[in-house]
């Protein structure tokens, strides 16, 4: 007798939406143009974002495949003024000490960039949202639940995220403070919970300038066979 999934466990795929094949290739076209106008930025307007957008592009992000459908992520949205600072200057130290000690060629690879251990970013974005990965989870008895492929998981609902917030209109910069152990203690996450990444969401300053890059075309990024 097969082990697998019985017949009840299995509902009719409702949500697919085939197309002509050649409105296909417009929608393609359109959204890798619309991608292709994404910016990561560094300075931020302080106008308030509605909250009703970031709990949209949340419900886009837990969207994305995960390993056996554990969805092994959880995001928080911070808001608060004090918890923002707090965030700021447990930032800005370890980034200071990384400046201080980063091997040459590192922070060579920055300079472009424009990067430093200055984040003032942190406090005037309207919104932080520290990306958290279970690495396992907690039943109701306390003891652990496997996860599997937590970091694989998590970066593709990382990247659904910050696709769904510049489809709505946001600039982001996402920021990997070395450690981000501060995360957890600043957000007082459990122990079964490691911080990923902090994305600044936000408006971009009315005088924001980026560095002037080039993304790699095509033939640089994929093969066919």
């Amino acid at each position: 007798m097969s082990n697998g999934p019985t017949s009840h466990d299995f509902i009719p795929l409702t949500s697919y939406r085939e197309y002509p094949v050649a409105e296909m290739e417009a929608r393609s076209r359109d959204f890798a143009a619309e991608m292709q106008r994404r910016r990561t930025v560094r300075q931020f307007s302080d106008r308030p974002v509605p909250r009703a957008i970031i709990e949209a592009c949340l419900e886009a992000a837990g969207t994305a495949p995960s390993g056996a459908h554990q969805q092994p992520w959880h995001f928080v949205v911070v808001s608060d003024p004090a918890i923002k600072q707090a965030i700021r200057g447990a930032a800005e130290t370890a980034e200071a000490e990384f400046y201080s000690s980063a091997p040459a060629e590192w922070l060579a690879a920055l300079a472009p960039l424009g990067t430093d251990a200055d984040k003032p970013y942190l406090e005037t974005a309207p919104y932080l949202i520290a990306v958290f990965a279970e690495r396992y989870g907690l039943g109701s008895d306390g003891l652990r639940i496997p996860h599997y492929y937590v970091m694989e998981s998590v970066g593709i609902a990382t990247g659904f995220l910050l696709a769904a917030l510049h489809h709505a209109g946001l600039a982001t910069l996402t920021h990997t403070p070395n450690p981000m152990g501060f995360l957890t203690q600043v957000l007082d996450r459990p122990p079964n919970e490691k911080a990923v990444m902090l994305i600044v969401a936000g408006y971009p300053a009315d005088d924001v300038r980026v560095p002037d890059l080039q993304r790699k075309p095509l033939s640089a990024i994929a093969t066919f066979r």
